[in-house]
């Protein structure tokens, strides 16, 4: 039971990846909070964990509200009494040349993946340090926060962002014991990888077996894609080290799409 005790928020976490997570900490003895859009879904997957045996609840939060996110966490410290582990999960994608981008949706691409990072590492550090216990903050990057790929410039930008921004927390955080550390997926067969594979194709002129193929698995090293249960377990890890020796590092999880 490596999370024993533990409490940990995880936004975007009513499905995919983040859930897989929360589902990996609650079996690890985490208590988790799933933080979401969708309340139903948050509830939903709070159900599921709480129906195995474990301690959960679902908290419904638009990460780029900054009202939506310290009410989100006011709900855990009534619950829980506190954070230890934040893992900034929640993201779209959107598939657009940059030249006709439109920039209502750059903002919203922006505003997701680091305000939400923003707001919940602010909320989360407040407590961490309060407590006195250190804890862990995990982004959720990309290979994309390492390399570049056609029609994604916000994601990249963003991507990329979030790593500048665990490398501060890590030096802010230290002497209170927080560690923060982003993992980089490749590409993950998730709802949100489906969805981009027939806005590629018809962006590049190409069939959605070709994107799959020849665009997203190309520089893998067996063409395969990346599991949710991949990720987790990379969370679970960065969770769980013992240690301040594991910070402001990034830990690229894609089949050797990106080797360092």
């Amino acid at each position: 039971m490596r999370m024993k005790d533990k409490i940990a928020l995880v936004t975007g976490a009513a499905s995919g990846i983040g859930k897989e997570i929360a589902l990996i900490y609650a079996r690890e003895g985490a208590k988790v909070v799933i933080a979401d859009l969708n309340q139903q879904g948050a509830d939903s997957a709070a159900k599921e964990i709480i129906g195995a045996g474990g301690q959960a609840l679902g908290v419904a939060m638009d990460v780029t509200k900054e009202d939506q996110v310290e009410a989100g966490f006011v709900k855990v410290d009534q619950a829980f009494g506190g954070v230890d582990v934040l893992v900034s999960n929640a993201g779209i994608q959107i598939v657009h040349p940059l030249d006709r981008f439109d920039f209502a949706k750059w903002r919203t691409m922006l505003a997701i993946h680091l305000d939400g990072a923003f707001l919940t590492t602010r909320a989360a550090l407040q407590r961490m340090y309060r407590q006195g216990r250190g804890g862990s903050i995990i982004y959720m990057g990309s290979v994309h926060s390492k390399e570049a790929s056609l029609l994604k410039a916000p994601y990249v930008t963003a991507k990329h962002g979030l790593i500048g921004l665990a490398k501060v927390v890590a030096k802010e955080g230290a002497k209170h014991g927080v560690r923060a550390n982003v993992i980089c997926p490749g590409f993950v067969r998730t709802p949100l990888v489906d969805k981009q594979i027939p806005e590629q194709a018809k962006e590049l002129g190409i069939s959605e077996e070709e994107v799959a193929k020849t665009v997203m698995l190309k520089d893998t090293v067996d063409g395969e894609f990346t599991t949710v249960a991949d990720i987790a377990e990379a969370a679970l890890f960065f969770a769980a080290f013992p240690s301040n020796a594991l910070t402001g590092q990034s830990l690229v999880v894609s089949h050797g799409w990106f080797m360092q």
